[in-house]
């Protein structure tokens, strides 16, 4: 996280007219006085909060299953949003990298709720990830199986019922039936395979989320 926030800052910085890299990031003003309130989809199927026009563009490759994924969320969301996002010097891209079909039904949870609920929505998942996990860990081996034979048009909405997440949804202000639209809309669904294989074309060395990317190159991982 501080290597993120550094590689951050020292890239704002370098971007910065006048010779004193050293000095202060000086926030540049919203139009509508908030860079987090900027909330955009971009081409390569994620949501960026802030300044499109920001010196640094931070893009997490980031998962819904994944725990290190809401480690992140937790110890490092608010410092991003409040002293870098809001900054304007640098905006902030989640996209999606699916993993598993409960990992594909929570991203299209999170996407339900469209630019304005995205974020929001994304940190409650890892907030209560360890819940809605342990949900279908409960279920019988011989029910998760059966999951793999449905179409696509079952499969997600079964499993945001196995795991809760369509209640928990509900109770977040999206109604079973746009959650259920969501859970089984095939271009949204399709949108979120491309994005794997996109990743997977465009970085070879990506071995795993959570990943970074400053400015379209890829931070190697450090143990």
């Amino acid at each position: 996280t501080a290597a993120i926030f550094a590689s951050a800052a020292c890239n704002a910085e370098n971007n910065t007219s006048g010779s004193n890299t050293s000095a202060p990031i000086e926030a540049i003003e919203a139009p509508n006085g908030d860079w987090t309130k900027m909330v955009r989809t971009t081409p390569e199927g994620g949501f960026v909060m802030g300044n499109p026009n920001a010196d640094v563009k931070l893009v997490e490759l980031g998962s819904m299953t994944c725990p290190h994924c809401a480690e992140f969320s937790e110890q490092a969301d608010e410092k991003l949003i409040n002293e870098y996002v809001k900054s304007g010097r640098v905006s902030f891209e989640f996209r999606n990298f699916v993993r598993d079909g409960l990992d594909m039904t929570a991203s299209l949870i999170a996407r339900c709720g469209g630019t304005e609920r995205f974020f929001p929505l994304t940190r409650e998942l890892f907030e209560d990830q360890r819940n809605w996990g342990a949900k279908l860990q409960g279920v019988p081996q011989e029910q998760l199986q059966a999951l793999q034979t449905m179409g696509p048009e079952q499969q997600f909405l079964e499993f945001a019922k196995l795991s809760g997440l369509q209640q928990w949804a509900a109770q977040r202000g999206l109604p079973s039936g746009k959650s259920t639209a969501c859970l089984t809309n095939q271009d949204e669904i399709n949108k979120l395979v491309q994005i794997d294989g996109d990743v997977a074309a465009q970085f070879p060395e990506f071995t795993g989320t959570p990943s970074f990317v400053i400015n379209g190159e890829l931070l190697k991982q450090t143990a």
